[in-house]
């Protein structure tokens, strides 16, 4: 009986596909064009605004649902360069906010073919990316070192290793886990700004000047209430491992659901109010106001309102959320050093911490006084 082989992968189609893979470039050999002439000559003016387009897209749409009409009628060639383009546009950026939105779109556009495609793209592709996904016909084996690096930064609670089966060094996982984990390692590659030469950073702002602002306005703004009116909250009192989380998701990093988890119960816990912790999120590259108050609601509302209770410092150092030893790239000089509160043998809680402060907590149970 003959054994049916899978049908060999058009690689253009798979380079037009997912333009972050090496070599993708070969799509456009035989045009050749400088990264100047992208920027300035007319040829190239429909890649451009299919860039642009991409752009939008993301910053409107992080979910990478909403439908980018131009793509489907475009050439592999314009798919390529309107890419990108786009990530050309994105590391000239004021701020690092713009890049990371659109890694988490194109990421998730990109799951969605890997996800309802032949497994043999899944395999290719994580290949490519230097992952070593094998493929067993019923689910996909994935290297312990490789989910490890891959699952750390994803929220959902079920891709925590505990819940998985391992055999012989590797994980297996359905398909769709698969694609998922992918998913997370072509987000990584994509918050990779293109380190750009003076003069071409120089042209793509004289050029696309208005449009990054227009990005940037359109991008969810972090809170700019004042302290003052947080009431009863004072945020310089908070434990280091909460001022760090904090200042991820400002900065526009990506922040595991461990950590988001942990970051709203303890707000909800020290007595902010349902606001201000849906404005902690607005940075978070992936921020949805409809899915964050959602969840703020789920974990403020529990037991008639009381919540549910933050993780423990234990808990948190497992999650690798524990930043006693200090923060090298705090801002702040108290949070570059060590706290020697963090060390004593009597904290447990990161609201006993703040506790101890002088910071007024909520009536609420609390396991730590």
């Amino acid at each position: 009986m003959a054994i049916r082989r899978p049908a060999p992968l058009d690689e253009r189609e798979l380079l037009a596909e997912h333009p972050f893979l090496p070599r993708a470039e070969e799509l456009v050999a035989e045009l050749a064009p400088s990264l100047k002439e992208l920027l300035t000559d007319p040829s190239y003016a429909r890649a451009r605004e299919i860039g642009r387009a991409r752009v939008l897209a993301a910053v409107d749409d992080p979910t990478g649902t909403r439908g980018l009409e131009e793509l489907p009628r475009a050439t592999r060639e314009e798919r390529f360069l309107s890419f990108l383009y786009a990530h050309l546009l994105l590391s000239a950026a004021a701020t690092a906010a713009p890049l990371r939105r659109w890694a988490v779109a194109e990421a998730k556009r990109s799951y969605q073919r890997i996800e309802g495609g032949p497994v043999e793209v899944l395999v290719e592709v994580a290949r490519r990316l230097g992952y070593e996904f094998r493929s067993d016909g019923a689910s996909v084996l994935v290297p312990l070192a490789d989910y490890l690096r891959l699952a750390l930064a994803i929220r959902e609670a079920e891709f925590r290793l505990v819940h998985q089966g391992v055999v012989r060094g590797n994980v297996e996982v359905r398909r769709v886990r698969a694609a998922r984990l992918l998913q997370e390692g072509i987000r990584v590659r994509l918050t990779q700004p293109i380190d750009l030469a003076a003069d071409l950073r120089a042209t793509l702002r004289e050029r696309e000047g208005e449009f990054l602002a227009d990005v940037e306005r359109r991008l969810p703004a972090p809170t700019t209430r004042p302290s003052a009116a947080l009431g009863p909250l004072r945020p310089e009192w908070f434990p280091p491992c909460v001022r760090k989380m904090r200042r991820m998701l400002e900065a526009g990093e990506n922040l595991s659901h461990a950590g988001r988890f942990a970051l709203a119960a303890f707000l909800h816990r020290v007595g902010a109010d349902a606001e201000t912790i849906v404005d902690a999120y607005r940075g978070a590259p992936d921020f949805d106001e409809s899915v964050t108050r959602y969840q703020v609601e789920h974990i403020t509302t529990k037991d008639g309102g009381r919540g549910y209770e933050p993780p423990e410092c234990e808990t948190l150092r497992s999650h690798g959320l524990c930043f006693r030893e200090g923060d090298p790239a705090a801002a702040e000089p108290t949070d570059r050093a060590k706290d020697p509160r963090c060390f004593d043998d009597a904290l447990r809680h990161p609201v006993q911490y703040y506790r101890w402060r002088g910071g007024s907590v909520a009536d609420r149970p609390s396991p730590a006084t």
